[in-house]
């Protein structure tokens, strides 16, 4: 059975950081590219970070230089750290795990980040 099980969400003031955690099971972590999605109250999920099975990462420009996406195969955790927190990053962050061949998606169940004073 696969699991992808996300923790590190919270509530953090404006300027804050955090890192969320993504532990994966029930497949085999180094072939498949790991990605982060979020959705906001009232908006569409949206890819936040990508990190290819060779280490390549992509960010959505909104977060470029505040967060950083990594992957240690040996736990077969994904990683996501935010810095500089801001209200509008408020959402609930989806741990997504993706194969190309033969095309195969799984997600986790989310973690609730909210941005606040």
């Amino acid at each position: 059975q696969v699991q992808l099980v996300e923790s590190g969400g919270g509530l953090v003031q404006p300027g804050g950081s955090l890192r969320l955690s993504c532990a994966a099971s029930g497949i085999i972590f180094s072939m498949y590219s790991m990605g982060w999605y979020r959705q906001g109250p009232g908006k569409q999920r949206e890819l936040v970070a990508t990190i290819s099975t060779a280490g390549s990462s992509n960010y959505v420009h909104s977060v470029e230089g505040r967060f950083t996406i990594s992957r240690d195969n040996a736990k077969n955790t994904v990683y996501l750290q935010m810095n500089s927190l801001r209200p509008e990053d408020t959402a609930v962050y989806y741990c997504h795990a993706y194969r190309e061949y033969p095309p195969t998606v799984y997600w986790g169940q989310g973690t609730q980040v909210t941005v606040s004073s």
